[in-house]
């Protein structure tokens, strides 16, 4: 029974007190925490039942963390570079102001309004719940195989603690007789000779770290169809990697809030470490020159605005899920305008920030090597596990350097991590909705944790890091450009962009700004559509170095992009089948229309349009029982009452 409310026939308090408040406790006044809007009445704004962020700080550095992944690090230098240096810039911001942003500030307000996650916030329009389990499922996917990265990232770490880096010479019982270490104290005539052709630039050189990487590593098999045997210290790591995300997320955000304190804030420290070191490097500068150098010509090319169109789109992670179920965990009247645009920027200057710390060490190994930068650069699982620890081996203190290093890339992947499980584990909760799930979220989170890694396994075997990049290629890839643009195009214009303004200005205080109404409404999708364009126009078959994949492991790369995406004809086609109404029509318009229970979570923040109509039934159960019946009645039709946590009772008005 909610306080300020009894039952019929139960004793009230004496007549003409019905509507005071004790003078023990007067009206609360809300200080404007976590963004609430100022001078509104007090009242509960936490979500008891579904859990709250601690403070708006925890939700800003659990969202950094979750945008700020490995991308930033093994991606984006390497698009700035090829694309024209600086004059990649420029499309990149374009991008960023009029996508990425609006599109951010789309899902958290989205996610933030219902409290609810990525499937519960389609009730704005039942029949595209299937764009939710299309989050669901690629965010599955993302899930399996991120957490593998994570696991070699571990593994690293973990070999990193020794006196020598094992990837340092060639004398170990992996190494060929190609291997030429930059560091080989007593080289052979043969090595010798294969030194100075790699330095003439005629012959590509075989590093220790690469020989390391997939001769020990991975002991990578010849084809993706031979799994060959599970590598079992990745196998061990993985483990340790699901154990650490469990352990983080065992008590929803209340305990991941918490972590993020260090997760999302020590890759800044190790960054900055590394980067001061880096410029101190001989040929540091050349790196960083080959990363900034504008090449203004290429800012016609088509090819670079679609590099960061996509770049932009897929570095914040929007359509995963996770925004709208970080956001969800919100206070109501969260300021979330003014955090999409923080994370966005601090997410965007993360990335151009590694791009010093990532060329100006490859910068020192091209100079010391006496080769172009070009030949030492690299990006993806190469730049992580092959080009980088081969030139932290040049470095005193190497062992040093490359714990840092790992442990950074350990720390933006958990970030990440942490956000594609609570999609998953809150859409779950929410969907079924009832107190015994809701009571037992933690076993929820040890089930989706031990089928992840179960999913794994397989990407721990010889041919593991075929199946990994096939994943990353294909289930993450145009699935996600088609499911932001259908959920641009439900919000706008099927639930009606009118109504979802009016909602914003329910929860903020105040409507989105006119920018971004345009850009919702005609920009966003313009440019998500470019993105899905030029995705497809630009295809290639996936291949790694110089593997190529067979038909039939791209078919079943096509067959995962497919399967999230499928979830929304799926369900659209249930829905309406479903729905109530004697023509096709007429189902379409019960299937597209909001449910009842669509808008606020909290009673106390239904006001307006989404406030409840009091039937006589339920007034007879209400405390307030005035004086003069006729004039309370007409009151009440007026003010609509409202009762607050402080257990008095206010008008909708005071709440504006």
């Amino acid at each position: 029974m909610k306080l300020g409310t009894r039952r019929a026939g139960q004793p009230g308090p004496p007549d003409g007190s019905r509507r005071q408040t004790s003078p023990s406790r007067p009206p609360q006044q809300v200080s404007g925490e976590n963004g609430a809007v100022p001078g509104e009445r007090g009242k509960q704004d936490k979500s008891v039942k579904r859990g709250n962020w601690g403070n708006q700080i925890e939700f800003v550095l659990t969202s950094v963390g979750y945008a700020v992944g490995l991308g930033n690090v093994w991606r984006f230098p390497y698009l700035c570079y090829r694309n024209g240096g600086g004059a990649f810039m420029f499309p990149y911001f374009i991008m960023l102001v009029f996508c990425g942003i609006p599109l951010f500030f789309m899902e958290l307000s989205f996610g933030q309004f219902a409290s609810q996650g990525c499937l519960g916030v389609w009730r704005v329009s039942p029949m595209f719940k299937g764009v939710g389990y299309g989050m669901m499922v690629v965010s599955t996917y993302i899930g399996i195989y991120y957490n593998v990265v994570i696991c070699i990232a571990f593994y690293y770490f973990f070999v990193s603690m020794t006196r020598v880096l094992p990837w340092t010479y060639c004398s170990n019982t992996w190494n060929t007789p190609d291997c030429v270490g930059v560091l080989d104290g007593n080289v052979s005539s043969r090595a010798a000779l294969n030194l100075t052709r790699f330095l003439n630039t005629t012959q590509k050189r075989t590093s220790p770290s690469e020989e390391y990487w997939r001769r020990y590593v991975l002991d990578l098999s010849d084809d993706i169809g031979n799994l060959g045997e599970v590598r079992l210290p990745l196998l061990g790591c993985l483990g340790v990697s699901w154990v650490v995300v469990f352990l983080c997320l065992i008590k929803g955000v209340k305990s991941s809030g918490k972590v993020v304190y260090f997760t999302a804030t020590f890759p800044y420290v190790v960054l900055t470490i590394l980067f001061v070191r880096g410029i101190t490097l001989e040929g540091a500068l050349t790196g960083i020159m080959y990363y900034l150098t504008p090449q203004w010509d290429k800012i016609l090319d088509a090819k670079v605005w679609g590099d960061a169109a996509s770049q932009i789109f897929y570095s914040l992670g929007c359509a995963w899920g996770g925004l709208i179920t970080m956001a969800s965990y919100n206070k109501f009247h969260n300021n979330c305008y003014r955090d999409s645009i923080i994370i966005s920027i601090t997410n965007c200057a993360t990335s151009v920030y590694a791009g010093f710390v990532i060329f100006s060490i490859l910068g020192f190994m091209a100079n010391h090597l006496g080769v172009d930068v070009s030949k030492v650069a690299d990006h993806g699982p190469g730049l992580a596990f092959v080009a980088y620890p081969e030139a932290l081996t040049l470095l005193p203190i190497s062992p040093l350097w490359s714990i840092l290093f790992f442990f950074m890339l350990i720390l933006l992947g958990l970030g990440t991590q942490f956000c594609l499980l609570e999609t998953l584990v809150t859409a779950i909760v929410d969907e079924v909705g009832n107190e015994w799930i809701i009571r037992r979220k933690t076993f929820v989170t040890l089930g989706v944790a031990v089928v992840g890694f179960l999913l794994g396994v397989p990407l721990t075997t010889q041919a593991g890091i075929y199946w990994l990049l096939l994943m990353d290629n294909y289930a993450a890839s145009f699935s996600l450009v088609v499911i932001s643009c259908i959920m641009c195009v439900a919000i706008m214009y099927i639930y009606g962009h009118r109504s979802y303004f009016k909602d914003i200005e329910m929860m903020l205080g105040f409507p989105p700004p006119l920018f971004f109404q345009i850009c919702w409404r005609f920009i966003s999708p313009a440019i998500i559509f470019f993105i899905l364009v030029f995705t497809v126009i630009q295809y290639r078959p996936i291949s790694y170095n110089d593997y190529i994949y067979p038909t039939w492991a791209i078919s079943i790369g096509f067959l995962m992009a497919l399967s999230s995406v499928i979830c929304i004809p799926i369900y659209a086609i249930y829905k309406v089948c479903r729905s109530e109404g004697d023509t096709l029509l007429e189902r379409l318009k019960n299937a597209t229309k909001a449910s009842k229970d669509w808008g606020p979570a909290l009673p106390e923040h239904r006001s307006g349009r989404y406030a409840p109509a009091f039937s006589p039934s339920t007034e007879s159960h209400l405390e307030v029982q005035p004086l003069q019946p006729e004039k309370g009645r007409s009151e009440a039709a007026a003010a609509s009452p409202v009762q607050g946590s402080n257990g008095s009772a206010h008008s909708q008005d005071s709440r504006l």
